[in-house]
């Protein structure tokens, strides 16, 4: 029997059944029993029906029915049938491996997804780590920057308030204790110094502090046997710095003034009669590219500056006397001045060039036989406010002049060291009257007609300076002729010829002087200065007055040391010997000796100096007869001397 008619004939079973197991569920057992190889195989099938459903006694009902017989399978069959089985096995093992497989290959793939998913974690972490280390780091930091902040902060809080507390000392001290005083756009700077002075001279000379340093007496003056002690408060100084800053161009002007003063009528009998005066008064322009100009009345360009050539930073010497000291350079009157600087020219320093226009005068003239047929000065005209007493009984006190005298100079400044080379030219000017004759020089009258004499003087001048931290040094002089007004001695710029003619007189002068830092409260200070006159002589070929112009060797100087016997005037006043003292000088010496002290300096109350100079002067005359008669044996001849010791002494007192 094939499957197929067994499978029918199972199927029509099913059917017959069905109606039964809708009246009653019946239960149904298959049992297959097992027989020999090469028998048939039996199937049972017992079907069992189970309880009423009226609930009538159990009854159960076997039926038992064979519903086929299969053949039994051979050896080979079955060996065949259990290698397919095993074959269908193993495929199935081979399949599940390779299911386990692919499985597990899905299993590595995902492992190593996700160790790449892990590793990028663990990247990403690492990263993130390094980047939560690099921001703890930075946090760090920052904590400690801000701690060095804050601490930097409470440090500059604590310097922020000490400089604000030292901001209001300053400004409060600027307000109540102003260096300058500002008005609109002029910043102006005070000048005050209070002098209480005083001289002692052994051989008086009838002047206050001021030394005629060519009138010093010799012993046949009576002045000569007499001391003299003078005090006096004339040299007190006030005055002011005006500076205004108009953006390329800087305006300032100075003013200074004293008591030196003197009028017709000024005397200190009672009380103090002495005229205020000007000492300076000049304003001054200036440029960035270094040019200035400067007009006024101020010291002259042939005075050592301080710096360049600078109007202000003259170095005045260090003494008490307003005169200064012998052998000094210097004037001070009105002029003009143009300054250049040159920047650092000259071997790395700084170099300027300057050039001036000041008042000329003949400040001196001396001659022995003079002739009588000239004139170049005069008298002052009271309407035009110069002086009309005159100047002893010449009257020749104000010069006629043709031009201004005019100055140069080249300084050269380097840390310490100062330097100027200069010169002037000067412009002498006379009227002659030739048609008058002066038998005492020979000259006799040409009937010519009267005629100005124009002729030239000048000379050059050097001032060195160092200044190491020990003191300052200097040396000056000036060589010229008619150039003996740009000294304190006022030595002659000129004489004259026979015929009436001017003649320049050669001059030389210079100082050396030492100003030594003891500490900061004390110096001591040393000068020693001279000036010469050449002797300028011309013969006029009279016997009687065989030489007429600057001390001639005909000088009659008999009376110059020896003090005769004489009237007293009614009046007490001073007498002049009947000894005669022609001569002129030759030479004049100062040597100096001094101290300076300051108990008190501050830059907030001034300062308090006090000064003491002990001086040795000396003026000694060209050769002349001091005894007998020029011409005759019994004549004899020297050269007169006088010396006068001094002692000045000085209390200053200089505002900030």
């Amino acid at each position: 029997m094939t499957k197929q008619m067994k499978a029918a004939m199972a199927a029509m079973l099913m059917v017959g059944t069905l109606p039964m197991q809708a009246q009653e569920p019946l239960s149904t057992t298959t049992k297959t029993v097992k027989v020999k190889p090469g028998e048939t195989k039996t199937t049972v099938i017992t079907k069992e029906q189970g309880t009423s459903t009226d609930g009538a006694k159990k009854r159960t009902t076997r039926r038992r029915s064979t519903v086929h017989h299969e053949p039994v399978e051979s050896e080979l069959s079955r060996e065949i049938r259990e290698l397919k089985e095993k074959q269908a096995a193993q495929q199935a093992e081979i399949d599940a491996l390779t299911q386990a497989n692919a499985a597990a290959n899905a299993a590595l793939a995902s492992a190593q997804s996700a160790t790449q998913a892990a590793q990028t974690q663990a990247q990403a972490a690492t990263q993130q780590a390094q980047s939560v280390s690099a921001t703890v780091q930075a946090n760090t930091d920052a904590v400690q920057a801000l701690k060095s902040n804050v601490s930097d902060l409470q440090t500059t809080n604590a310097g922020l308030a000490s400089t604000i507390s030292a901001n209001k000392v300053e400004l409060t001290d600027k307000i109540e204790s102003p260096s300058t005083i500002h008005y609109k756009g002029i910043t102006i700077k005070p000048t005050f110094i209070l002098m209480a002075e005083g001289v002692w001279r052994q051989r008086a000379v009838n002047s206050d502090i001021a030394t005629p340093f060519n009138s010093i007496p010799f012993m046949g003056a009576n002045d000569a046997h007499t001391t003299e002690t003078n005090f006096s408060a004339r040299q007190t100084r006030l005055g002011g710095l005006f500076t205004g800053d108009f953006g390329p161009v800087k305006a300032s002007g100075y003013f200074e003034s004293d008591f030196l003063g003197a009028g017709t009528t000024s005397n200190n009998n009672q009380t103090d009669s002495y005229l205020f005066r000007i000492r300076q008064a000049w304003g001054k322009v200036e440029n960035k590219s270094g040019t200035t100009i400067t007009g006024g009345q101020m010291y002259s360009l042939v005075t050592e500056d301080g710096k360049s050539t600078n109007t202000g930073t003259e170095k005045l010497p260090n003494s008490i006397d307003p005169n200064y000291v012998v052998g000094w350079t210097w004037a001070r009157q009105p002029g003009f001045r143009v300054q250049q600087q040159m920047g650092n020219a000259f071997m790395g320093a700084a170099v300027t060039v300057a050039a001036s226009v000041e008042e000329a005068q003949i400040q001196s003239y001396t001659a022995t036989n003079a002739p009588t047929n000239f004139f170049f000065a005069g008298p002052g005209q009271t309407g035009g406010l110069y002086n009309s007493t005159g100047n002893g009984a010449s009257a020749q006190n104000y010069t006629t002049n043709l031009a201004p005298d005019v100055i140069t100079k080249v300084a050269i400044d380097a840390p310490m060291f100062h330097a100027e080379l200069g010169g002037v030219a000067r412009f002498f000017r006379e009227r002659v009257y030739p048609g008058v004759t002066v038998p005492a020089t020979g000259y006799v009258s040409e009937a010519l007609a009267p005629y100005n004499d124009l002729f030239l003087g000048g000379g050059v001048f050097a001032n060195v300076r160092v200044s190491p931290k020990v003191g300052e040094f200097a040396i000056q002089g000036m060589a010229g002729d008619g150039t003996g007004r740009y000294a304190s001695s006022q030595l002659a710029d000129v004489t004259v010829h026979p015929d009436g003619e001017l003649e320049p007189v050669r001059n030389y002068h210079g100082i050396a002087e030492a100003f030594i830092h003891v500490n900061p409260k004390f110096d001591l200070i040393a000068n020693y200065g001279g000036e010469y006159a050449q002797r300028t002589v011309y013969a006029t070929g009279v016997a009687a007055t065989p030489f007429t112009g600057y001390s001639p060797i005909n000088a009659n100087d008999t009376g110059c040391n020896t003090e005769t016997n004489v009237s007293t005037a009614a009046t007490g006043a001073s007498i002049t010997p009947s000894g005669t003292c022609a001569g002129a000088t030759r030479y004049i010496q100062e040597g100096m000796l001094g101290f300076q002290f300051k108990p008190f300096v501050s830059p907030k109350y001034g300062q308090i100096l006090y000064r003491v100079t002990y001086d040795y002067l000396e003026r000694q005359l060209w050769t002349g007869v001091t005894s007998g008669t020029y011409g005759t044996a019994t004549a004899t001849f020297g050269a007169p001397k006088a010396i006068d010791n001094m002692i000045h002494f000085s209390m200053r007192y200089y505002i900030p």
